[in-house]
């Protein structure tokens, strides 16, 4: 269902009270006592939106599918006026959400869909990419599977180019610090990696480019550090040894210690964002760059003037 097509066959049970006079849109379902909307339902919200399915005591409660006029549309749980749960959310671009919810925000466990063949499989939190998960960067065949947080990739991490795997630490989606390149299992690569100024972009304003920066509404915030390149440095070349490797990501659980008080603040409160045409859905629409060197001939180049120690 869509605002360019026919709305769905799907009838409710009891038609209600009718339609609703402005603001609140047209109506037409179950009530309750007080008159409030209650069990199934349509509406038409001043807006152009559109919602069918479950009420409770006015507010969109269990399965439920809102429609943005944009084209969006979300597919899955409410509770309390709010997305919580499961659910589908489709964006205007095509890129889409499955996965859990909690309180209109992307929370738990969930696969990102990108427009351009990406993919993010993994742990959110409030709307960001957050916990263990992996995201696939399909223009170059290149696997991240690691540790997120708001957003970026931090702490331990392995990058997967096909023929040899990078394993290491990440620092806001740069790899940084000490790590090791593995090739077919058979040799291995220590050295280090450094962020350096890129000297291209030194017409910039150092407060760009500055690594703490912590503005979260900035929009390089969730990408790359504008400015700032990962460089290698190589220090031996040894046989492959499993116990040589990193510290490998874990798969932490995410602690939402405010949930019950913000549940009942929302309750009590009334708030009921869900309506708002997906403002608050556009954070990860941004896919990723690949943060280090695409494959191809690489392996020779790592490779390439290293002491060896066998």
């Amino acid at each position: 269902m869509s605002t360019d097509e026919e709305e769905s066959d799907v009838k409710p049970e009891d038609a209600g009270e009718g339609p609703e006079p402005y603001p609140y849109g047209k109506y037409e379902g179950g009530r309750d006592d007080q008159l409030d909307r209650h069990g199934f339902g349509r509406a038409i919200l001043p807006n152009g939106d559109i919602y069918e399915g479950s009420y409770m005591h006015g507010k969109r409660h269990g399965k439920g599918l809102y429609v943005f006029k944009n084209g969006a549309r979300y597919d899955g749980d409410w509770k309390n006026g709010l997305k919580y749960g499961t659910g589908e959310f489709i964006y205007p671009d095509g890129t889409r959400y499955v996965g859990e919810w909690k309180r209109d925000l992307k929370q738990g466990k969930g696969i990102y869909y990108y427009a351009n063949g990406d993919t993010y499989e993994g742990g959110w939190y409030k709307g960001f990419r957050h916990g263990y998960g992996t995201y696939i960067h399909k223009s170059v065949n290149v696997v991240h599977t690691g540790n997120w947080k708001d957003g970026r990739m931090e702490g331990p991490g392995i990058l997967d180019y096909g023929c040899y795997k990078y394993h290491g630490k990440f620092d806001r989606n740069l790899p940084k610090g000490p790590g090791c390149f593995v090739f077919e299992k058979k040799f291995m690569q220590h050295g280090f990696y450094v962020n350096l100024r890129n000297p291209a972009f030194d017409y910039v304003g150092a407060d760009k480019l500055a690594l703490d920066d912590t503005n979260l509404e900035s929009p390089e915030y969730r990408g790359n550090p504008r400015g700032i390149v990962p460089l290698w440095r190589a220090r031996s070349v040894t046989l492959y040894n499993e116990e040589l490797l990193p510290p490998e990501p874990l798969d932490l659980p995410i602690v939402d210690s405010q949930q019950s008080l913000v549940d009942i603040l929302g309750y009590l409160e009334g708030l009921d964002h869900a309506g708002a045409a997906g403002k608050g859905e556009a954070e990860e629409e941004q896919h990723l760059t690949s943060p280090v060197t695409e494959k191809g001939d690489a392996t020779e180049e790592l490779l390439a003037n290293t002491p060896i120690n066998l």
